[in-house]
Order: C-alpha cells, then sequence, then structure tokens
C-alpha cells in the first residue's frame, strides 16, 4: 500500500498520495503512513487553528473596544457641539447639489475656499433671512399691540362687544373683564401685583435660550464652510469606511439616506409654501387687513412644526383687540385647521414618498426626530427610521422569509 501524504494548513486539509508528510502551514510538517495516525493529527490541527482564530476574533475585538472607546470620549468632549454638526450636515447634504452647480458657474482659478465661503453666505441669507424678517414682523406687531393696550389702559379697556355673546363662558369673563380692566389704569395695577421674581427668571430663560441657539447657529455657519470646502473627500472617506465595514449594500444605505434627507428638506419647504398660501387665502376671506404679509408670516414659521401657531395666535390677538370678532375666530379655526393638515398631513405624506415610509411612521418619525433634536429632527427622524427599515427588510430577505408587506427594498432597486 502506498504511503499517504496528508498536508494541513489553517483551516484546511490537502493530500497528495505520493509521500507519507503532513504539515500546518510551514511550521510543522510530520510524517506518517499510519491512517488513524493522521486521524489524530485532523484533531491537533483543528484545535490548533480553532485557537489561532480565537487569538485573532481576540485582537479584533480589542481593537473594536479602544476604537469605540475613543470615539466616545471624542463625543463626550464635543458633545456641546454635536447639535451644530448635526445641522451643517443636513445643510450641507441637502444643498450639495446647489452647490456644485454654483461652483461650475464660477471661473475655473476661482479658490476653492473662496467659493465655499460665497456659498455659505448665500445659504445663509437664504435660510436665515426669511427667518429674522418673521421674527422681525412678530416683535414689531407685538409691540404695536402693547402700545395699542397701553393706550386703550389709561382711559380703561372697555369689555369687547362679541365677548359676552360668547357662549357659556362670555358673560362670567365679561363681568370679570369689567370688575378688573374697565377703569382708566387697572392693567397697570395688576401688572404691578405680576411676581417679579417669576417675571425675572421667565427673563432669564429666555436669555438663556437666545444665546444657545446664536452658538448653535454661528458654529453650524462655521463648520458648513469646511463641509463645502472638504465635503467630496470626506463623503469618500465615509463611503470607504461603511464598504469596509458592512460590505457592498453600503452605497444602497449611503443612497438611500441621502434621498431622504432631500425629500425631508424638501417636504419642509413645500410645507412652508402650503401653510402661506392657504392660510393667505383664509385671511382674505376673513377681511384681514395686510393678509399677504401675515400669511408670509405664517408660511416662514411654519418651516418649524407647531411655529407657525404663533402667528395666527398673534393675528388673532390683534383683530380681538380691535373688536373684529368674526374675523378672528375665522382665521383663528380656518388657520389652525391649516397648520394641523401641513404638520400631520402633508408633511409626512411627502416625506414618506421620499423614504418609502408608510404615512404612520413618517408622522412617528417626524414628531419624534422634532422631540429629540428639535428643528433638525424633523429631516433626520424620517431618515433614521428608514434605514432601519431597510435594514429589517435586507435581515428578512437574508433569512429567506417571505415578506407580508409590499416590499421593494429602495437600496436594491434604486427607486
Amino acid at each position: 500500500m502506498p504511503p499517504l501524504r496528508e498536508e494541513f494548513s489553517p483551516g484546511r486539509l490537502m493530500k497528495d498520495k505520493t509521500t507519507g508528510e503532513a504539515h500546518i502551514g510551514s511550521d510543522i510538517r510530520i510524517e506518517s503512513q499510519d491512517p488513524s495516525q493522521i486521524s489524530a493529527m485532523k484533531l491537533a490541527i483543528r484545535t490548533h487553528s480553532q485557537g489561532q482564530d480565537s487569538i485573532i476574533n481576540i485582537n479584533i475585538t480589542g481593537s473594536w473596544f479602544y476604537g469605540a472607546l475613543i470615539l466616545i470620549l471624542s463625543a463626550w468632549i464635543l458633545q456641546s457641539f454635536l447639535l451644530p454638526l448635526l445641522v451643517a450636515c443636513v445643510t450641507a447634504i441637502a444643498s450639495w447639489p446647489l452647490y456644485r452647480q454654483f461652483r461650475g458657474r464660477l471661473p475655473r482659478r476661482m479658490p476653492p475656499s473662496a467659493t465655499s465661503l460665497m456659498f455659505t453666505s448665500v445659504m445663509t441669507v437664504f435660510v436665515l433671512g426669511p427667518l429674522v424678517f418673521a421674527v422681525g414682523a412678530l416683535l414689531a406687531e407685538a409691540q404695536s399691540l402693547v402700545l395699542e393696550i397701553a393706550a386703550a389702559d389709561k382711559k380703561g379697556i372697555a369689555v369687547p362687544q362679541w365677548l359676552e355673546n360668547v357662549p357659556l363662558a362670555g358673560p362670567w369673563v365679561a363681568a370679570r373683564w369689567q370688575s378688573e380692566f374697565a377703569h382708566p389704569g387697572a392693567l397697570a395695577v395688576w401688572m404691578q401685583r405680576t411676581d417679579l421674581t417669576a417675571l425675572v427668571s421667565w427673563a432669564e430663560s429666555l436669555g438663556a435660550f437666545t444665546a444657545r441657539h446664536m452658538f448653535i447657529i454661528g458654529f453650524t455657519i462655521l463648520l458648513l464652510f469646511f463641509l463645502y470646502q472638504q465635503g467630496e473627500s470626506l463623503a469618500e472617506e465615509f463611503t470607504r469606511m461603511l464598504r469596509h465595514g458592512i460590505g457592498e449594500r453600503s452605497e444602497g444605505y449611503v443612497d438611500l439616506a441621502t434621498r431622504a434627507l432631500r425629500g425631508s428638506v424638501n417636504s419642509m419647504l413645500i410645507v412652508a409654501l402650503f401653510d402661506g398660501c392657504a392660510t393667505g387665502l383664509v385671511y382674505a376671506i376673513a377681511g384681514v387687513t395686510h393678509a399677504a404679509v401675515w400669511a408670509a408670516l405664517t408660511g416662514l414659521l411654519g418651516l418649524v412644526p407647531f411655529l407657525g401657531y404663533v402667528a395666527v395666535t398673534a393675528l388673532t390677538l390683534q383683530l380681538a383687540m380691535t373688536g373684529a370678532a368674526t374675523p378672528a375666530l375665522v382665521s383663528f379655526g380656518l388657520g389652525c385647521v391649516v397648520l394641523f393638515c401641513g404638520d400631520k398631513i402633508v408633511r409626512p405624506v411627502l416625506a414618506g414618498e421620499a423614504t418609502h415610509l408608510r404615512f404612520v411612521w413618517s408622522l412617528m418619525a417626524c414628531l419624534g426626530g422634532f422631540e429629540v433634536l428639535g428643528l433638525v429632527g424633523v429631516v433626520v427622524g424620517p431618515v433614521v427610521v428608514t434605514l432601519a427599515r431597510e435594514l429589517w427588510v435586507q435581515g428578512v430577505r437574508d433569512l429567506g422569509l417571505p415578506m407580508v408587506a409590499d416590499s421593494t427594498s429602495p437600496a436594491d432597486d434604486g427607486t
């Protein structure tokens, strides 16, 4: 019987019937002609290979542990800047096609830093300009309303005629108004009884809120400039890391997240236009003075969920103080209906079309993201839930299970 040769390497067994040697890789070489000895060597080699695999796993686990520790420490140190960084990333990704067109129209000799600075300035004016206009207009209207109330208080603020006709609580409220505010200087006396400590605390909270958001806006603009300048290299490095970590599917996930993010931003802009146009029609029907200005304010503030109600409430108070009860009620009622439809129907539907989420999931993603992250959460929330849905679909497909519902994966078909 000719001798047998069994050649071994970690994780693989090779046979050669010309000699009687066996070796593991290039380090161990054993001669054998007995099949029983070869079987024993197979067992020893498998044990050795498993030991080597466990050592490799331990080394990989250790490197991942230290890497995760460094990332956690970095996030802890930079936690005050995470929100500006997130806002800057969302703005850069959403506006990147516009930036490429803007850069393509400039002379090639233009330095990249100058191009990034110019486009950052344009985006800052485009985003902050309308909001500053809306807030300024509201403050001007509030100042005008306060001056009117102060002038009326010198003669006594008469009970509005429509207040007595309000069902149920109208007569009681009118009587209280007559006893509290109808005589001259009553409002000034009532203000003197207000707790000054509460007012100071409210002013401090408002100042802290304003300072924090100014800080966020300032660093967002700074980070946005660097993202426009180095965005392509950062995107390429990020894509390579994802491809190395999770394989070829990473490109589908990145494309899906990008499309979902831009779709969410577009839904915000469309909701603002919807709120502005619809409330403008409502204000015109109600006979509001400067209806177009109030509609523009409502639409601009409607970019932020629930903030459009501030404009509707301010308009209602102004109309109520002038005695225009019917326009006030029509503007408030129909204005709230329009804003409710924009926030709870139009926004989730548009975001759902871009993210392939059903209405209820899109609604929860928008509201949940806003609760956790503020305005930027309206964009980030649907993106995160979209990626979670995609991971779920891919997991079900990998297990070979049938999909119960609709189920074409956007990362696979590119739709």
